[in-house]
This record gives C-alpha cells, sequence and structure tokens, in this order.
C-alpha cells in the first residue's frame, strides 16, 4: 500500500492573482501530515504593507531569541497605546493608529517557524519599534521573519542538509519548470531524466516511445535514476504521464533517495475538495505518485508562476523535515545501504529484499 504523503499544498486557478494556500504571493496554503490531524494545521496568508518602505524594518536571529525593529520615524505616534501587536505561533500583524484608523505596518502568517507567543515583548527606542520574539525551536536559523520565497530558498540548505529533490507528476514540463526555479534558488544541480534519456539514446522519448514503447522508457528512465541517486544537491524532474518510471510503483527504489515532490494537477475547486481528492488517491493506491512525501496540487498551469510552485514545494518540505530531522540522514542512510527499496523501514546491512523471511526490525 501507498504510503500517506506527508504533506499538501492546493494552488488555485486564477493564473493573473495566483492565490495559492500559504506563502508570500498571496499564497494559502494547505499542508497535512499523517503524523497529525488535518484540523491541527491551519491555511495561512502572508502580505506586508508600510506606509513607509517595504524595506524599513531590521530583522535579527540570536539563537533562542529574535528581534524585529520596525521603523516609525515620522508617523507622530503619541502614545504606546496608539501601537498595536498581535501575535499567536505562527504569525503577526503590527498596526498603528492614526487619526483614529489603524494602519498595517506589517501583517504575516505564517511566519518562517513558530514562536511563543506569550513570551512576545515590544517596546520603543527612538524611531523604531522594538519587537522581541522566543522560537519555538531555537536550533532553525531564521532568515527572515516571514515565510517568503527568499526567506524558504536561504533557510532550506540547513534542513535538507544536502538531500536532493525529485519532482513527479503527470507532467514533464512543469517538472522541469519547477526544478529549475528550486535549482536556482537552492543552488543546487538542475537535472532532467528527460534530457539525459535523449543524450544518452541520440534520440527523442517521443522516438523511443513509438519505436520500444512505454515499457522500455520507463526502464531506461530507471537506469538513469540509478546511475543519478548518489549525487547531492540536485534537483531532479522526472518524466511525467505512464511511460515514466515515477508512474510505476515498483520503479521507485532510486527515487527514495532524495525527498519526492508529486505535483499533481487538479480540478479541485478549493482546499477541502483537494483533501478528499488526496484521501482517495491514497486509498485507492492507483497512482504510483503517492509514494511521494510531498504533495502540491496545482489547479491550471502557467510557466511563469513556476517559482510560485517551487515556493509551495519548499514549504512544504520545510514542514516536512521539522515534524521529522532525521529524515535527511535517513535518506542518506538509505543511500549508502544501496538503494534496497526498504523506505521507510530501513532493514539492517545485508537484507535482502529478494528473500522472503529476510525482513527484521529495521530503522523507523
Amino acid at each position: 500500500m501507498a504510503a500517506t504523503p506527508a504533506s499538501l499544498r492546493f494552488l488555485p486557478q486564477n493564473l493573473p492573482t495566483f492565490q495559492f494556500f500559504s506563502s508570500f504571493l498571496k499564497p494559502n496554503v494547505l499542508s497535512f501530515s499523517h503524523k497529525y490531524p488535518l484540523s491541527s494545521l491551519r491555511p495561512s496568508q502572508c502580505s506586508f504593507t508600510s506606509p513607509v518602505s517595504t524595506t524599513s524594518y531590521e530583522f535579527s536571529d540570536g539563537a533562542s531569541e529574535m528581534e524585529l525593529r520596525l521603523n516609525i520615524g515620522g508617523m507622530d505616534i503619541s502614545s504606546t497605546k496608539d501601537i498595536l501587536v498581535d501575535t499567536n505561533d505562527t504569525s503577526l500583524a503590527i498596526r498603528v493608529l492614526r487619526s483614529g484608523s489603524p494602519i498595517t505596518l506589517i501583517e504575516t502568517n505564517p511566519l518562517f517557524d513558530k514562536i511563543k507567543s506569550s513570551e512576545t515583548i515590544w517596546y520603543l527606542d527612538d524611531d523604531q519599534l522594538v519587537v522581541s520574539f522566543k522560537k519555538h525551536d531555537p536550533e532553525l536559523k531564521w532568515p527572515d521573519i516571514m515565510e517568503s520565497w527568499e526567506s524558504l530558498a536561504a533557510g532550506s540548505s540547513q534542513l535538507l542538509k544536502g538531500t536532493s529533490i525529485y519532482l513527479v507528476g503527470d507532467s514533464t514540463e512543469i517538472n522541469q519548470k519547477v526544478a529549475e526555479e528550486l535549482a536556482t534558488g537552492l543552488g543546487y544541480t538542475p537535472l532532467s531524466t528527460k534530457e539525459l534519456l535523449e543524450a544518452y539514446s541520440n534520440q527523442t522519448v517521443d522516438s523511443w516511445l513509438l519505436a520500444e514503447g512505454s515499457d522500455s522508457v520507463a526502464d531506461g528512465e530507471g537506469v538513469v535514476l540509478e546511475s543519478i541517486s548518489s549525487h547531492v544537491r540536485a534537483v531532479v524532474a522526472t518524466l511525467g504521464s505512464k511511460h515514466g518510471a515515477a508512474g510505476r510503483s515498483d520503479k521507485w527504489r532510486h527515487l527514495y533517495a532524495g525527498f519526492t515532490v508529486w505535483l499533481s494537477q487538479t480540478k479541485a475547486s478549493d482546499e477541502d475538495s483537494a483533501k478528499e481528492e488526496t484521501h482517495r488517491n491514497i486509498k485507492d493506491g492507483i497512482t504510483a505518485y503517492t509514494n511521494a512525501d510531498v504533495v502540491v496540487k496545482l489547479q491550471g498551469w502557467d510557466p511563469a508562476y513556476a517559482k510560485s510552485v517551487a515556493q509551495g514545494c519548499l514549504s512544504a518540505l520545510k514542514q516536512l523535515i521539522l515534524s521529522d530531522k532525521k529524515l535527511p540522514g535517513k535518506k542518506s542512510l538509505y543511500i549508502r545501504l544501496g538503494c534496497r527499496g526498504d523506505w521507510p523501514n530501513i532493514q539492517p546491512p545485508g537484507w535482502d529484499p529478494s528473500s522472503e523471511g529476510s525482513v527484521t526490525h529495521g530503522t523507523q
């Protein structure tokens, strides 16, 4: 049976405004994990506005405590009663009252990670409003106060620890475009199994399909995946459609070497429908893509928004790894033991996947 994907993002259509459920470009990202009830995870939005300048704040991370300094000089604030600082564990809103009307200086949901909201303090320091936070996870370095493409790209290296990313799904084009954005943001190497296959065979994938059929193409891509499975710091775009290796459950051995993201096109109209669709996919077990660690639901597609999809991928991967920080190390162990197909329950050295009865208690 396919394992439950660890988290999900839903990106609604309306590409000119491109709202999707989470992050910075009006995203509302819906997430869920097999380790937590769906109701415990929140949809979120993030925005930033300022009457002065969108660069008028300073942020610093000092281990367990962080500090945000917001320039409010020239706003004629006469009393601290005119300042409203509202926080919870995952969001922040700062507003000031001018002539009795509130003006939003900053509003972000989600923050880069969780804070201890009850321990948040703020004060005025000359022309600056200073807000001090305590992190829920003191080991996590925050590149910025808010979750955005820039902060996710900068902060993901400490979580991924060099582990490669594999993009799977029905569209080769989407896989390639999003892989390029992810690789650029992370400083990883972009790889395309389509390009590698065509360079190896001296023919296009379409010609190969016509000449030898989809089984042959899937076998060829499986060989390519095996050859690059030990690579680190790579983003791999796999073949889409049923003729790709990722569409076949028996060819996932080497995909498990990295974090897998299923870019799933959907006709779901809202987040609830997207969740229900994913549950059905998992329950039915019809598609091998449900083996993926992360699911990003796309309603519609425009290459101009590939970076927004890449942001959704990083946000989901961040949530996944923070739920179990041992995952990158486990991926590394899986590679060192030869990508034997025993993910996620890694068996001891010497285990033979072809020998019945050889299964023992493995690494959980």
